[in-house]
């Protein structure tokens, strides 16, 4: 098959064409012609195969077809994806597609200048791509109609069920106009996923590409055993042994990743990290490094990394296992994209062996571990790890004769359906009175504060927001927000 038999525009032809891509895949043969048919779809498919285009594509043709609706100035389709780097991801591919189309496209985002993007908004636009918090920010300050959208689409939503954006979709909900076109796109097809789907979508196509949590085909997946403390050093003989030019490597926390990168670069290894704390102009000069090859490895938090559009990445190394299983297949789904071969490398701690039967159990295989080479010790320091607040408290409360909080509870390992860390685990917290600088930019948490990257114990739902994106505070029930 090819996409002229999808009943493509040829102007939208001419686009793909020139991008160098022939044949659909799977995904795109699947959910075009039933979004060109103004069907509501359900689409489940791994990272890497196709599917911003899959619905971009027909949102375009469906935009220029419809020329009553051209001459007003505020959108008529909207994409919500849960990450800065996703919008812009997905604005890029609209642009590019849309060439040859007269078709005006606008993405927003947190973690910017909110005024350019009113601008922006004044002068109209077909198609907006937007995160759920700066969208209500513009919706609020009356920037922004949403009443003439005829198409919606939730991108990456299973990661906005994690990051525990419900609550600011429902709101968005409410804006949008009853009668309208629905698309969800998910990296996984999980029973909340599912359930969310019930309630979004009427009568929807589904089309599921991969197989329920499924790694990549292309993935060559391996593990070694070796003491936290041993990490980094195995990390660096593994990247100057193998001369790898390129290295995505994930970590639980910012604090992890600035520590991490700054390790590396000791060791000679040009590295960067990329997390929530950074400026947007950091971040996107991070990804450019990284791609232009002028950097060897990107240190990332999971939420950072997420959308990130990486063509050829071969190797990717979780230093520090998820606490959640599915954001496994999330981290190794960078590689091997678009029919490449790549390899996943696990570093695992003994006190990360219940992660490791966990992502097991999700797989429903072993992940092959590795003798661990003789490799030497870096001359850089190790910085000490930070003390849990919870352990901090503790001890006070020994030290004053009384039982410390909680203690009645016992050790619980991380709640896995919270989307995010929980009550156990690898988590870091900031001591009490730790302030925001002037240098950092609003809206986003300090970097002395990693939990802002890991989420709240609670519920699937309940989340912390990312990367300057709003969501409800603990007074939501009195209108109340707060950034995180």
């Amino acid at each position: 098959m090819s996409f002229s038999n999808l009943g493509l525009l040829p102007e939208l032809l001419r686009a793909v064409e020139e991008k160098g891509y022939t044949a659909p895949t799977p995904i795109q043969a699947g959910t075009i012609p039933a979004i060109l048919a103004g069907r509501d779809v359900l689409a489940g498919a791994q990272t890497g195969t196709g599917k911003t285009a899959a619905f971009v594509l027909p949102i375009l043709q469906r935009l220029t077809q419809d020329t009553a609706g051209a001459q007003h100035r505020a959108p008529r389709a909207l994409v919500l994806t849960p990450t800065r780097e996703l919008a812009a991801q997905v604005a890029d591919n609209a642009t590019g597609y849309g060439r040859y189309l007269k078709l005006r496209t606008a993405v927003v985002f947190g973690g910017v200048g909110i005024n350019p993007q009113i601008d922006q908004l004044r002068r109209g636009c077909d198609l907006l791509i937007a995160t759920p918090g700066r969208l209500l920010d513009l919706s609020e300050q009356g920037a922004l109609d949403l009443g003439r959208i005829s198409c919606f689409v939730l991108d990456e939503a299973d990661r906005m069920l994690d990051m525990g954006f419900i609550p600011a979709i429902r709101r968005v909900l409410k804006l949008l106009p009853s009668e309208r076109q629905n698309l969800m796109f998910s990296a996984t097809y999980s029973d909340d996923i599912r359930a969310l789907a019930q309630r979004l979508l009427r009568n929807p196509v589904s089309a599921e590409v991969a197989s329920r949590n499924s790694t990549a085909e292309r993935v060559t997946q391996s593990l070694y055993r070796v003491p936290k403390e041993s990490k980094r050093h195995l990390l660096a003989h593994l990247i100057q042994e193998g001369n790898w030019q390129q290295v995505l490597v994930f970590t639980r926390t910012k604090h992890g990743a600035n520590r991490l990168a700054k390790q590396l670069e000791g060791a000679g290894i040009a590295a960067a990290a990329i997390h929530g704390n950074k400026s947007q102009a950091a971040r996107v000069r991070a990804l450019a490094d990284f791609k232009g090859l002028r950097i060897t490895a990107l240190v990332a938090t999971e939420v950072a990394a997420r959308g990130l559009d990486i063509k050829e990445l071969p190797h990717v190394v979780n230093y520090e296992l998820p606490n959640v299983p599915e954001d496994y297949v999330h981290r190794i789904g960078r590689t091997a994209r678009a029919g490449a071969s790549g390899s996943a490398v696990s570093l695992v701690s003994a006190d990360e062996e219940p992660l490791l039967r966990d992502i097991e159990k999700l797989l429903r295989s072993s992940i092959p571990a590795t003798p661990v080479p003789q490799f030497a010790v870096l001359n850089t320091p190790a910085e000490p790890e930070r003390a849990p607040v919870r352990a901090v408290r503790q001890g006070a409360a020994a030290a004053n004769g009384r039982p410390p909080h909680g203690a009645h509870r016992g050790a619980r390992r991380p709640q896995h359906g919270s989307g995010h860390g929980s009550a156990g685990g690898e988590r870091h917290h900031a001591p009490h009175g730790t302030q925001r600088t002037s240098s950092q930019p609003r809206g986003e948490p300090h970097a002395s504060q990693p939990r802002g990257e890991q989420g709240r114990p609670g519920e699937r739902g309940q989340g912390r927001g990312f990367g300057g994106e709003r969501r409800p505070s603990g007074g939501r029930e009195r209108g109340g927000w707060r950034r995180a």
